[in-house]
């Protein structure tokens, strides 16, 4: 990643090193998450409180996720402009960017908080069907008006880690989601001070519900917060006002951010899709949302690992005479995901209850929501490789300058989400909503493929689905292996206690990654092998 001086590309960092800060940044951000996810499932178990938040957090953080998280559309559209100027111009587009978006996220936000009531009816329908229903509308709309600002604040946050990137900062922007965790982790703090053990009754989900509510809006404005003095100094604009909007620089980021905002909107939309339904399936928001977390963790570490350092390599390469290599970095970001997440969804499918009671089964969390929580993981995990597939097949359309190929596949994608949701729901249940997003995922990256194949002129398939079979294949003996290990553990040393639990995971775990790790040297990936010696030679440091 660099910036242009005088022409030229001034590289700042080789993508080993983007990698590597973006990892440790994203692992401590990631772990504050799970570790508040934690505090949450202790406090509230699937109870009204975290029902309620889930519905309520909806629209809010589908903005939030949308506009303000790292390889977002308003972050891709940022990187891939500014990353081809001077540093010196780029100050004077942020600022219009920013004045531009913020004042129509603005009116977003005062339309979120009039309208906050039928807005919670359309996300969650089913709540308004029985009295503990009723209860926990009642508590999401007031969750929902508290968190509306979200909409301004994702804006202000997508704008600024796009901007930081492009000035070769990585680290900030890969750990501010760490000030949200800590601000939602001291609410709850404060509410168990006063409290104490009280805080499980339902007569208290209210009070529980607002902290969350309040928690959640003060972490993200504490997120923008710290990013704002880092933005100065780096010389990348201020909060000043400019309404230069014709200027052609702002037209070429409106060019990918519109089209990118809507693609990735129709993505989000799938996840109203699903909740629709859940809200006629009593704790299965709270369910999916705790799983959905256990699979986004390790997934966003690696997919900011994979996507934040191919961005500007992709849109440095969007010229013609550029494609054979773009071709083959694109091959490097396919690799790389396959080696990540196919091994870890063949460990994490059969280690799914164990995890699941070790990370969540506590106060009020209790067996029956583990339970509930265990299977929805298991379908969440099959789908993992699809989905950050996908994610690196939708940025380089981005780095091309096509937001309209993703946007058009992501319109027909909502309506096989929903007829998937409505085909599987009755039968499957909350796995089957899941189930029916992993269909969605695949189908979406065989025709972001397609459609890649048919704009570079030809891609050389056969030199990228060998390696991906093999990888596959590797995993699938990886996952048997840790089957097996974790029937023989139960056998020996039963299913109950922490350290039990813990061992089974550990015991396992580490004999299907080790078997995977041997078996994929054996295949001799250059992109597996390229990434294991730049490892090695940083942990020699």
């Amino acid at each position: 990643m660099g910036y242009i001086v005088n022409g030229s590309q001034k590289t700042g960092r080789s993508l080993a090193g983007i990698a590597g800060i973006v990892a440790v940044a994203t692992l401590v951000s990631k772990v504050a998450g799970l570790i508040r996810q934690q505090a949450i499932a202790a406090a509230f178990g699937v109870g009204a409180a975290i029902d309620a938040y889930n519905y309520a957090y909806v629209i809010p953080g589908f903005l939030l996720v949308l506009l303000g998280g790292i390889n977002g559309p308003f972050h891709s559209a940022m990187v891939s402009v500014l990353s081809k100027r001077e540093r010196t111009d780029g100050a004077q587009l942020v600022e219009t960017i920013t004045t531009l978006v913020c004042g129509i996220l603005l009116i977003i936000t005062c339309g979120l908080v009039i309208f906050a009531e039928p807005l919670t009816d359309l996300v969650a329908p089913g709540l308004g069907r029985t009295p503990e229903g009723l209860e926990i509308r009642a508590i999401a709309i007031q969750q929902f008006r508290i968190m509306a600002p979200l909409a301004l604040l994702s804006g202000l946050i997508g704008i600024g880690f796009g901007t930081l990137n492009a000035a070769d900062s990585y680290w900030l922007p890969s750990i501010s989601p760490l000030f949200s965790s800590f601000t939602l982790l001291l609410g709850l703090g404060l509410l168990v001070l006063q409290l104490g053990s009280r805080i499980t009754l339902p007569e208290y989900a209210l009070q529980g519900g607002l902290v969350l509510a309040w928690g959640t809006l003060g972490g993200a404005l504490l997120q923008w917060l710290v990013q704002v003095p880092a933005q100065w100094r780096a010389g990348m604009g201020t909060l000043r006002l400019r309404f230069n909007f014709r200027q052609p620089a702002v037209q070429e980021v409106l060019k990918v951010m519109a089209p990118a905002t809507f693609s990735s909107g129709m993505l989000q939309i799938n996840v109203y899709t699903d909740l629709f339904f859940a809200s006629f399936i009593p704790q299965a928001a709270a369910a999916m949302g705790y799983a959905g977390l256990l699979v986004q963790t390790p997934l966003g570490i690696l997919s900011n690992v994979i996507l934040v350092p191919l961005l500007p390599v992709f849109s440095r390469l969007a010229d013609p005479r550029d494609w054979a290599e773009l071709k083959d970095r694109i091959r490097q970001g396919m690799i790389l995901t396959a080696a990540t997440m196919l091994p870890l969804s063949a460990l994490m499918i059969p280690l799914a209850d164990p995890i699941v009671r070790v990370i969540y089964e506590r106060f009020a969390f209790d067996r029956n929501a583990s339970q509930l929580v265990t299977i929805i993981l298991v379908v969440y995990s099959i789908g993992m490789f699809v989905y950050l597939g996908r994610d690196v097949l939708v940025r380089v359309f981005y780095a091309l300058g096509d937001g309209e190929t993703p946007f058009r596949i992501s319109v027909f994608n909502i309506f096989l989400n929903a007829l998937l949701d409505y085909l599987f729901v009755h039968p499957l249940g909350a796995p089957g909503l899941i189930l029916a997003t992993v269909g969605v995922n695949l189908t979406s990256m065989v025709m972001l493929l397609w459609a890649l194949n048919r704009k570079l002129g030809g891609l050389p398939w056969l030199q990228w689905i060998q390696p991906l079979v093999a990888l596959f294949g590797v995993s699938l003996v990886a996952g048997l292996a840790c089957w097996s290990s974790s029937w023989i553990c139960r056998l020996f040393w039963g299913t109950e206690g922490f350290m039990v639990q813990l061992l089974e995971i550990v015991v396992s775990g580490t004999l299907g990654l080790g078997l995977f790790v041997l078996l994929t040297m054996q295949l001799n990936l250059p992109e597996v092998n390229s990434l294991g010696k730049k490892l090695r030679q940083k942990l020699r440091r």
